[in-house]
């Protein structure tokens, strides 16, 4: 499966990128493809391009907080969640791509 990703804390340091990278490490154990946004205190980095959205089969939105351009995966199944929940269990979230659209 190809999934894209998007995460943001409130003050958009620490757990803005630990989510991402526990969002990409277990991803990537379970034979999937990721590609993970981070929306934190430098602004967005690794953005996610239209091509990127167009081509996944689903999004993971990990954020506390409003995100800059949402709209953007109106097109696609998304699971939105918790920053506190991709960190502490990124399986149980990818496993909620299975029960979305």
């Amino acid at each position: 499966m190809k999934i894209v990703a998007v995460t943001a804390c409130a003050t958009g340091i620490a757990h803005t990128y630990m989510a991402a990278e526990q969002l990409e490490k277990t991803a990537k154990a379970l034979g999937h493809q990721i590609k993970v946004e981070t929306q934190g205190a430098l602004g967005i980095e690794h953005e996610l391009t239209a091509n990127d959205i167009r081509s996944a089969d689903a999004a993971i939105l990990a954020t506390d907080i409003e995100i800059e351009r949402s709209d953007r995966f109106d097109a696609i199944p998304v699971v939105r969640v918790r920053v506190q929940e991709a960190i502490k269990d990124p399986q149980g979230v990818i496993a909620k791509i299975g029960t979305r659209g």
